[in-house]
């Protein structure tokens, strides 16, 4: 089974959280998304302090610009969901080649939904960004192994709990 369809199931269902779903519709507020965007911060950050297999794909600091053109302060720690703190711990863990699964979900989620999000988000949304965008794709898809199903897999658990807990606390559950 190819790696697309070994991680169709949590895909799906990651695409699915209610979160997602208000973000992709843009029905998120400004200080909603805000709290995504320091999930996304910690998340990239972590895979970040290895080389990535292409420098395009560098995240770390157009979402500190979309946080601070969005937020009047600038406070990692007091945003960063313990979920999140757990994952980016996790990514920690792995080595420069075991986290190559976590960048193809982590980054081809930006590269490709995150065009449709774009529009739909407070702001600039410089985080959607990518210069190269077609040779930053095909360095991942050039170190894509179908064997990383279970590897994304955990990713995609991860994302979606950051994305229930997001739902959470945003107090609304509409």
């Amino acid at each position: 089974m190819g790696l697309k369809e070994a991680t169709a199931e949590l895909h799906s269902k990651a695409e699915k959280m209610e979160f997602n779903q208000r973000m992709f519709r843009g029905e998120l507020s400004t200080d909603e998304y805000v709290k995504y965007l320091y999930q996304q911060l910690a998340i990239f950050d972590e895979i970040e302090s290895e080389e990535l297999p292409h420098s395009s794909l560098a995240r770390v600091d157009k979402v500190h610009e979309d946080i601070l053109e969005l937020s009047s302060s600038f406070n990692l720690l007091d945003n960063i969901l313990p979920i999140t703190s757990m994952y980016s711990y996790y990514l920690s863990t792995l080595t420069e080649e075991e986290r190559l699964p976590h960048i193809y979900l982590n980054y081809l989620a930006l590269a490709y939904g995150g065009q449709m999000i774009k529009k739909n988000v407070p702001g600039s949304g410089r985080m959607y960004d990518f210069e190269n965008m077609h040779e930053a794709i095909g360095a991942i898809r050039a170190t894509q192994k179908d064997e990383w199903a279970d590897e994304v897999n955990k990713g995609f658990q991860f994302i979606i709990s950051i994305a229930g807990e997001l739902q959470n606390n945003t107090g609304s559950n509409s």
